[in-house]
């Protein structure tokens, strides 16, 4: 599997989503609802069919949350696929405060390999991928390259990002939550962490940037009660998991698997593997 070539066109695809939703970020668009009563924009349809269109060289099946779902049993036979979150936060998108990315995941046998997470808006850009480990290209660095990035080698952008995680000497003890989806059980779980760390400071954002901050060390733990679908979570655990961290099914106690027949996650909680 050349991982090189994946994650460079993945970085691509997620930019050039990226590209499709502030054209429409930019406008007066409408707002339609699916069933599970969660909204749907025009941007969240540019941005999907972006991204099948710039990965189907590789001939790898996509599941992309707007695009059509096979079958399980079709599905299940698939050995890797790539899972797509084209907009991850489109609460936070319709809202306007930039709190969106973009999530394309390679998953191989039901476990993520690769990973990029993108901020249109704030242009922080994170990915991973198995054996090259996880970074990050800051927006300072990266909004410089964020129009020419087809003309941007991989070995390029690796010149100007940081390895994940970027050590970090904070004392408090932080925890990143949702800011849509707070629960009684996330609060709970926070308040239980209050009489085990001294200093326990939280931080809410939107979409799977939560996920990122934990792995880039800026977070100690993201702890997820509330439901989430696979391609919500698949991009952030391929990155958690090459940076030293981990993303563990509250269920079964072991890190989440993907592909499965019901596309609806468990409760998870995103951790640095060093803590306790």
């Amino acid at each position: 599997m050349n991982y090189q070539r994946l994650l460079h066109q993945s970085i691509i695809a997620s930019v050039l989503a990226g590209k499709e939703i502030m054209e429409v970020y930019d406008t007066n668009f409408d707002v339609e609802y699916k069933d599970d009563n969660s909204p749907l924009t025009l941007a969240d349809k540019k941005a999907s069919d972006k991204i099948i269109g710039e990965l189907k060289q590789f001939d790898i099946p996509v599941l992309s949350e707007e695009g059509v779902h096979d079958s399980f049993e079709i599905r299940k036979t698939w050995s890797k696929l790539w899972i797509v979150d084209p907009l991850d936060g489109t609460k936070e998108f319709v809202k306007r405060n930039g709190e969106f990315t973009v999530n394309i995941a390679l998953v191989e046998e039901n476990i993520p390999t690769l990973g990029v997470i993108f901020s249109p808006i704030f242009k922080d850009i994170y990915f991973a991928a198995t054996d090259l480990g996880a970074f990050k290209i800051d927006r300072k660095e990266f909004s410089v390259l964020v129009d020419s990035i087809q003309d941007q080698t991989l070995e390029q952008l690796l010149k100007v990002a940081q390895k994940l995680p970027i050590v970090s000497n904070r004392e408090n003890y932080v925890v990143v939550s949702s800011r849509s989806h707070m629960s009684t059980e996330t609060y709970k779980h926070i308040e239980a962490l209050k009489l085990i760390h001294k200093h326990v400071e939280i931080v809410t954002t939107g979409s799977s940037i939560k996920m990122c901050w934990v792995a880039e060390g800026i977070a100690d733990e993201y702890p997820r009660y509330g439901p989430t679908m696979e391609w919500d979570t698949a991009a952030g655990q391929a990155i958690l998991q090459e940076a030293n961290a981990c993303l563990i099914d509250m269920e079964t106690k072991l890190p989440m698997k993907y592909n499965r027949e019901q596309l609806l996650n468990n409760c998870f909680i995103a951790k640095g593997m060093f803590l306790s």
